[in-house]
C-alpha cells in the first residue's frame, strides 16, 4: 500500500505503568523486531502499520476486504506525563492495556487505568484488551493467568499474555482490538442506517471509502 492507499484510519493507544513493554511490543508488531534497550517514552510516540481487514458479510460469510492504517500510540507511564498522555485518550478508538507479569503493582494499577480511560475515552466503555506482557519470563512471574482472567472478565473484555521478545500473542492481541473495533463501527452503521424505502436500498455495512469514526458505547 502506498502512502494515502487506505479506507480507514484507526488510531490505536497503548497505556500502563512505566516499564510493562509498551514500546516494545508496538516494535515487535510493526516491525517484527525486539530491542530490549528502548529508553522510557517521554510524553508519547506512535508507530504504524497497514493491514488488510475481512468484513463480515451476510449469516457470517467473509465480506468485502478492506486495507486499514494503524497509528499506534506509545504514552509514558510515568505519573508527571499523565495529563498529557490523558489527552490523547479521546482521538484513540481502542486500547491495548498493559501490566507486565513480573510485576504485581503494574496489575494493581490496571484499575486505575481504567478509572482514567472510562473518564477520558470517547465513551465510558470504549474497546479494550488487557494484556500480560513479558510471558517468555515464567521463573520472575508475580501474576497469574486467573488473577488477570477474572479481572478482564470483570470490566467484559479480551485477555492476552504476550511476549515483545518472542513475538507471542502480540498479532492476535492487536488483531483482537481491531475486530472489536470494525464490528463497533459496523453495528453503527447500521443502527443509523435509514430505511431501504428511503434511502434507495443500501446495504447498511461499511464502506470503505468513509473516514473511520468513533460510535457511542
Amino acid at each position: 500500500m502506498t502512502d494515502g492507499d487506505y479506507d480507514y484510519l484507526i488510531k490505536l493507544l497503548a497505556l500502563g505503568d512505566s516499564g510493562v513493554g509498551k514500546t516494545t511490543f508496538l516494535y515487535r508488531y510493526t516491525d517484527n523486531k525486539f530491542n530490549p534497550k528502548f529508553i522510557t517514552t517521554v510524553g508519547i510516540d506512535f508507530r504504524e502499520k497497514r493491514v488488510v481487514y475481512n468484513t463480515q458479510g451476510p449469516n457470517g460469510s467473509t465480506g468485502k476486504a478492506v486495507k486499514v492504517h494503524l497509528q499506534l500510540w506509545d504514552t509514558a507511564g510515568q505519573e508527571r506525563f499523565r495529563s498529557l498522555t490523558t489527552a490523547f485518550f479521546r482521538d484513540a478508538m481502542g486500547f491495548l492495556l498493559m501490566f507486565d507479569l513480573t510485576s504485581q503493582q503494574s496489575f494493581l494499577n490496571v484499575r486505575n487505568w481504567m478509572s482514567q480511560l472510562q473518564a477520558n475515552a470517547y465513551c465510558e466503555n470504549p474497546d479494550i484488551v488487557l494484556i500480560g506482557n513479558k510471558a517468555d519470563l515464567p521463573d520472575q512471574r508475580e501474576v497469574n493467568e486467573r488473577q488477570a482472567r477474572d479481572l478482564a472478565d470483570k470490566y467484559s473484555i479480551p485477555y492476552f499474555e504476550t511476549s515483545a521478545a518472542t513475538g507471542q500473542n502480540v498479532e492476535k492481541a492487536v488483531e483482537t482490538l481491531l475486530d472489536l473495533i470494525m464490528k463497533r463501527m459496523e453495528q453503527c452503521v447500521e443502527k443509523t442506517q435509514v430505511p431501504d424505502t428511503v434511502n434507495g436500498g443500501s446495504s447498511g455495512k461499511l464502506d470503505g471509502d468513509k473516514p473511520a469514526e468513533k460510535c457511542a458505547c
